[in-house]
């Protein structure tokens, strides 16, 4: 008899428990036409042809226009090479390489990973274990708590201008855990953290402070003073970064001004990794060594055999799957080798002076078409401190109207800022990178200007 793990009864409790009816209801939030499964729309008996031309048909009408959204994930090129080489065989069925004498050149790949890592962070240890950068900033928050042995309040203080999925995955993560997160409001001119608005936690517990660079809105924190801060209250720095960014800011290892950030995340998509719908992406985890029996996931460290060869070793495996549970750092499961493997190819081919360039024309960009969009009237920046490849823009109307009349004309122009701050409503993050020319910029600009035109004549 097959193994039927819970009974009708089971079933009926736990939805009890937590105030559902049915199964189905689990999945409310997913629209009834996406819950079909039927292949009811695929002609019966259609030769491979037809169904190739159907399916080729299917996915052009998904093709996008103009992109610039951020938010967190960056439409960057990537150069072809990247994933021709990373979806070869020996890289593309890799697993975790337990077996070293076996897993080389995949153990090599990730030492490389790390080298890199640390060299743009400016941190001494880094892994390739992290899902993706909101999952990273949750694993940080857990390692400085058990790193951080003279805080015993395990209380975080996390700037609303932090990416609101990062401080949402933290809280679900480590909530249960005892941990308490304190929010740090935002500077409504400059977008920015206040640092002055800190002096409210001065002399108490504090575990660790959260600093994002550059934070949700795009703008560039004052990183020296609030990593100073931290560190003469007794907490840990985290540091929540672009690793693109850091081509051309100052690294957090230099923040500040002691030994900089101790804990390092991010989200790795910006090198070598396709937007692909959400994902996959990859996190970024880098601490100062004297964390790194605190850190999670898996380090790979590299020796020399007898022969005086390199080797290549997982050499700190914090996982209850390798040492004992009760000191087990994590759970995480995998070491996004795939991903991993990409942005080492694409950082090796871009070389410093590529990746520094790639920021730098984001950069370039992006306040081009700030300076372009802000020519339009009633359109104005919402802050005034410097910014990376993103900003947030004041619009004379309803931002999601706009921003949907925008993609109507093959432009996605923003993220619309009302549905995770309130307060900002009329308001869009608007993002360009390298990947956009100066007619890209005016083929935005120009379909802003209309849309704008079209809904003052309507009103």
């Amino acid at each position: 008899m097959p193994f039927i793990p819970h009974t009708e009864d089971d079933i009926r409790s736990m939805l009890d428990a937590i105030g559902v009816d049915a199964i189905d209801d689990l999945f409310d939030e997913i629209d009834d036409s996406l819950r079909d499964v039927s292949l009811d729309s695929i002609p019966t008996r259609a030769s491979e042809q037809a169904v190739s031309r159907l399916m080729g048909e299917r996915a052009a009408a998904d093709a996008g226009g103009l992109c610039f959204i951020g938010a967190g994930a960056y439409e960057h090129h990537i150069p072809a090479a990247v994933w021709e080489l990373t979806t070869r065989g020996e890289f593309y069925s890799a697993y975790t390489p337990y077996q070293p004498e076996a897993s080389q050149g995949t153990l090599q790949v990730v030492y490389e990973y790390q080298t890199m890592m640390t060299g743009l962070t400016g941190m001494d240890v880094a892994n390739a274990s992290l899902y993706d950068g909101a999952s990273a900033l949750a694993e940080a928050v857990l390692m400085a708590v058990r790193a951080n042995r003279k805080s015993k309040a395990s209380r975080i203080l996390m700037p609303a201008s932090v990416h609101p999925f990062y401080r949402q995955v933290a809280h679900n993560i480590c909530a249960n855990q005892g941990i308490t997160f304190e929010a740090i409001d935002f500077d409504s001119r400059q977008g920015t953290v206040d640092v002055d608005a800190l002096e409210r936690w001065a002399g108490e517990d504090v575990t660790a402070l959260v600093i994002p660079q550059p934070n949700f809105f795009g703008a560039l924190e004052d990183v020296d003073a609030l990593t100073d801060w931290a560190h003469t209250n007794g907490a840990l720095a985290i540091g929540v970064v672009n690793p693109l960014s850091l081509a051309v800011l100052k690294e957090p290892g230099r923040w500040g001004a002691g030994e900089g950030a101790d804990i390092v995340v991010g989200e790795g998509q910006p090198l070598g990794a396709p937007l692909a719908s959400g994902g996959p992406y990859f996190g970024i985890l880098c601490c100062r060594k004297k964390h790194v029996r605190q850190m999670p996931g898996r380090v790979v460290g590299r020796t020399q055999d007898i022969d005086g060869r390199d080797g290549y070793v997982l050499t700190l495996q914090p996982r209850e799957q390798h040492i004992r549970r009760s000191k087990a750092t994590s759970n995480i499961c995998t070491n996004q080798g795939l991903l991993v493997t990409a942005a080492t190819i694409h950082m090796s081919l871009l070389g410093a002076q590529g990746v520094e360039n790639v920021a730098a024309t984001s950069i370039a960009n992006t306040r081009r078409l700030v300076n372009k969009l802000t020519a339009i009237d009633g359109v104005e920046r919402v802050f005034d401190a410097p910014c990376f490849h993103e900003t947030a823009l004041r619009l004379p109307g309803d931002a999601s109207a706009v921003l949907e009349a925008l993609a109507d004309r093959g432009v996605f122009g923003g993220l619309a800022l009302a549905d995770f701050y309130p307060g900002l409503e009329n308001t869009v993050l608007v993002c360009a990178t390298e990947t956009k020319t100066e007619a890209d910029l005016d083929v935005y600009a120009d379909a802003l200007q209309a849309v704008l035109v079209e809904q003052a004549q309507a009103a």
